[in-house]
C-alpha cells in the first residue's frame, strides 16, 4: 500500500493529583476546549472531551505521527501549565502521574461520547475509582491498586 492510513480511536482517562476535586464549573468548559486544542495540534482529533471535578475523559483519534505516551505527556504538560495561569486557586494544580488509554471500536464511538457527556449524572452513583475498576474489568486489564490512585 503506497500510503499509510489509520483511524484509531482512543479513550483517555486521567485524574487530578490525589483526585482533588479542583476542576470547577468556572474552568471546566475552557479546560475541555484547551485539552481538545492540544490534541488537535498533535493531529489527534478530539471527538469529545469532558469529565468531572477530579478527572478527564478524552475521546480522540490517534495520529499516525505520535506515540500514545507522547500524546499524554503533551496533553498533561501543556494543560497543567495553562491552568496554573488561571488564578490563585490553580497555582498548585497537578495531574496524576499515570493515565488509562483504551481502544474504541468505531461502532462504539457514539456510546463513548454519551458516556463522556453524562459524567456528572454517572458520578452521582459511582466513584472515580469504581468507574476505573469497571473499565479495567471490561478491557480485561490487570492492575495493582497500590499504584493506580496517585
Amino acid at each position: 500500500m503506497p500510503q499509510s492510513l489509520t483511524k484509531v480511536y482512543v479513550h483517555l482517562v486521567f485524574s487530578t493529583k490525589y483526585r482533588e476535586p479542583i476542576i470547577g464549573d468556572d474552568i471546566k468548559d475552557e479546560l475541555y476546549a484547551y485539552l481538545g486544542g492540544v490534541c488537535k495540534a498533535l493531529e489527534c482529533y478530539p471527538v469529545r472531551v469532558g469529565g468531572y471535578y477530579d478527572h478527564i475523559h478524552i475521546l480522540c483519534t490517534l495520529s499516525k505521527k505520535i506515540a500514545l505516551m507522547k500524546l499524554m505527556e503533551e496533553v498533561k504538560k501543556n494543560s497543567s501549565k495553562w491552568i496554573k495561569t488561571k488564578g490563585q486557586g490553580y497555582q498548585n494544580f497537578y495531574w496524576q502521574d499515570g493515565y488509562g488509554a483504551f481502544s474504541v471500536n468505531p461502532s462504539q464511538v457514539d456510546v463513548v461520547v454519551r458516556y463522556i457527556e453524562n459524567q456528572y449524572e454517572h458520578h452521582r452513583q459511582t466513584s472515580f475509582q469504581d468507574e476505573c475498576r469497571g473499565i479495567y474489568k471490561k478491557y480485561g486489564m490487570d492492575y495493582d491498586e497500590r499504584y493506580v490512585w496517585d
